[in-house]
Parts: structure tokens; C-alpha cells; sequence
């Protein structure tokens, strides 16, 4: 079987990806993680009226020429309080936020000013609008702020917030069944008996589908029979929108998803020509798209955040998918590459370089632990220490 590129399979599961049916109006207060189905226009300037961004005072500037200037405090305007006129040579004590009087060309910051009973002496001859944030200056009233295909942070709703907004349209939360196989795998709490080994794929999986916003239904461990197999199969493509599995999608005698999916729906076994991974498999099973992935652990942790990841984003009608590597410099020799893709378990160290940890099996489970990113090494390209790679920070793969 020939291998697929990573990026050639990223573009094939990028292709099959079916955004979802369905929208909800949700609270602005509860929309982070969501993905917005409708862009979001202001009906408002923000910020609404020239302000000051300084705690101060307010002068005309023609009333100082020079450091030194003496003029009358005659009002004092907190935030959410509007002021007089600002009459020559007067000033008034203006706190951040507050409107600026009519009159008002420039802020003087209060470290700037001395008082002497009702009056300021002004230290600071200011230019033409300093301190002074103008109405509409971040945005405009009518403006699209954010787009259709946004995946809400803090940030967004804030923005969203900001100007008045109190809902916002999003697509529904994908469904995502999931369920394992292998008769060696025993949970947590279980005698770990001879041949066997504790499932911590179920609990990787779990959690990075959780951080995603998806509604995931785990079917727990499935055993080595096709007829198990098949029947988990059915089960999943009820009212879910993808099904992932983690084990069982190589061609050995026991490995029975592959006829398992083939039985109930239609299946595509590719070799993908990265370490870790190689086996990724994607099909359907009903209605529902069925990913089935590898199971080593640090294979699957890995062949999720750079493949299956993207794949659900798109599910969810995210924009923007494709995670941007950092270029950083390589404290580590890695002088024996292979021909397929490698993506190696690092850390960024004290000095801005990225440190390797020293056994890169898939699966040893700690490296994923310790590192805090994958370093990209090109096909056949020996990367030799001071030399810039690509690095993927977890904090941008994981959300």
C-alpha cells in the first residue's frame, strides 16, 4: 500500500469533513469555545464619545503654552458623569473613562500636574488629543467585528460584549461517539492481569474531545470479535456525526475494525508517511464519518492534534483549522531521519531553544507529559543542533 504525505492526508480527511446542521442562539456570557454560524455586526461606537484614557486633567490647550501654566480646577468629571463646557482658563479633573468636556483638546495625566488649593499647575505642554480616545476608534457603528466560522474565545465575547451584543448565533456541538478495542485493555481500578494493559487512549480521547466543545457519547472498551465490532459500529452511527476509535484498524488477524466498518458502511485504510503514526483509517458508517486511529498512545495523542483535530474544527464550521508552526532553534541533533514525516516530542528551554526528549517511541506516553510541542522534521532532512525548526506548541493543538 502506498504512503500518503501527511499533508496529502490532511487535505483528504480536510475534504470529507461535513460541517454541521443546525444553529442556537447562546448566551454571549456562555459562547466561548462555540463556533459562530452568523458574523456579528456593533450597532454602537465604541468607545461611544471622545474619553479619557487617563486619570487627569482636561485643559484647552491654547490656555497652556508653556510648562508651568496655572489654571482653575472648576469641575470634576468621574466615568459616567458628563461635564460643562470647558471655559478658558479652567480645568477639570477628569478620571479614565470619563467623556471629555466640550472645549477639551488634550489630557494632561495627573503625575504631570501639581495642585495648589482650587488650582492645577500644569508641568507638561501637551500635543493636540493626547490621552484622548475619539469616539469610534476601535470600531464603528455597522462594522462586522466578527465572522461567520469564529471559534469564540475570551476574546471574541468580550468584543462581542462590548458592543451590546447579548446572544449570538452558533453552530450546534458536534457529536462524537468514540470506543476502543482490544481484549488487552482493562480501566483504571482493575486487576492488571498478565498480557494486560491500563486504557489510557479512553481518557486522552475523552479529554481532548471535551477541550474541543464536542458532545462526545463513550462507548467504552469493545472486544476482538467482528460481530462486537460491528454491532458498536451501528450503535455509534445513531445520532452522532463522527465516530472515532482508537486499536484494531492494521490488517492483522485480530484486528476487526477494518471489516467491521467495510460490513456496516464504507472504509479507506491509509498509510500516512508520518512517525508517530502510519495507520489512520476513514470511512462511514451510516450518516456518521468514522475516523479510526492507531493504538500506541503517543500515535494517537499525535495523529489527533495534527489530523483528526482539523478534521473536527471543519466539522464544527471553523474557518481557520491549519495550525502555524514557530520557527525555533534545535538544541538537539536528530542526524537519522526516515522517509516518512517525523514530528518529535520537545520542550521549549531557558535560553529559547527546544530540548528533545531522549526516547521518541510512540509508545512512551511521559514524553507527551514532559514536552510542551512537537518539532516537525522534514522527510530525509537530518536536523542538526543551532539549525531553526518546526515547532507546534501544544497550547495551540490543545483547546
Amino acid at each position: 500500500m502506498s504512503l500518503l504525505s501527511f499533508t496529502e492526508a490532511r487535505e483528504a480527511l480536510l475534504n470529507h469533513a461535513k460541517p454541521v446542521t443546525g444553529t442556537e442562539l447562546v448566551s454571549t456570557l456562555t459562547a466561548a469555545g462555540r463556533v459562530l454560524a452568523e458574523g456579528v455586526s456593533s450597532g454602537v461606537n465604541v468607545p461611544p464619545m471622545d474619553n479619557s484614557s487617563m486619570d487627569g486633567y482636561a485643559v484647552r490647550r491654547a490656555d497652556v503654552t508653556a510648562v508651568g501654566a496655572r489654571l482653575r480646577v472648576a469641575q470634576r468629571i468621574p466615568a459616567g458623569s458628563v461635564g460643562r463646557r470647558l471655559e478658558p482658563g479652567t480645568a477639570a479633573r477628569i478620571f479614565t473613562g470619563a467623556p471629555v468636556p466640550e472645549g477639551c483638546d488634550a489630557i494632561v495625566m495627573q503625575e504631570l500636574v501639581e495642585r495648589d488649593g482650587d488650582d492645577a499647575i500644569i508641568n507638561h505642554v501637551p500635543h493636540e488629543g493626547e490621552w484622548i480616545r475619539r469616539l469610534g476608534e476601535d470600531i464603528m457603528d455597522g462594522a462586522e467585528i466578527l465572522s461567520p466560522g469564529t471559534r469564540l474565545r475570551a476574546q471574541e465575547v468580550g468584543l462581542a460584549a462590548s458592543v451590546g451584543v447579548p446572544a449570538v448565533s452558533v453552530h450546534r456541538r458536534l457529536r462524537v461517539a468514540i470506543f476502543f478495542t482490544g481484549d488487552e485493555l482493562v480501566m483504571p481500578g482493575e486487576p492488571l492481569h498478565e498480557g494486560a494493559i491500563y486504557n489510557s487512549n479512553r481518557f486522552v480521547l475523552n479529554a481532548l474531545l471535551s477541550r474541543m466543545g464536542c458532545e462526545v457519547t463513550d462507548l467504552g472498551i469493545v472486544r476482538d470479535t467482528l460481530d462486537e465490532t460491528r454491532a458498536a459500529l451501528r450503535t455509534a452511527a445513531q445520532g452522532h456525526d463522527v465516530i472515532i476509535t482508537s486499536g484494531g484498524v492494521s490488517v492483522g488477524e485480530e484486528d476487526h475494525v477494518k471489516p467491521a466498518v467495510e460490513a456496516e458502511g464504507s472504509l479507506d485504510l491509509w498509510n500516512i508517511a508520518i512517525k508517530p503514526g502510519k495507520p489512520l483509517a476513514y470511512g462511514t458508517v451510516g450518516e456518521a464519518s468514522f475516523i479510526g486511529l492507531p493504538g500506541n498512545p503517543v500515535s494517537t495523542f499525535v495523529t489527533f492534534l495534527l489530523l483528526v483535530r482539523p478534521f473536527l474544527l471543519r466539522c464544527q464550521g471553523v474557518a481557520d483549522v491549519l495550525p502555524r508552526p514557530i520557527e525555533l532553534r534545535a538544541d538537539f541533533d536528530w542526524l537519522k531521519p526516515i522517509r516518512r514525516r517525523e514530528f518529535l516530542r520537545v520542550k521549549v528551554n531557558g535560553e529559547g531553544g527546544l530540548d528533545l526528549f531522549p526516547n521518541q517511541g510512540s509508545g512512551v506516553l511521559t514524553s507527551t507529559s514532559w514536552a510542551d510541542g512537537l518539532a516537525e522534521v522534514a522527510p530525509e532532512v537530518p536536523i542538526r543542533r543551532g539549525e531553526s525548526v518546526g515547532y507546534y506548541p501544544f497550547s495551540e493543538l490543545i483547546d
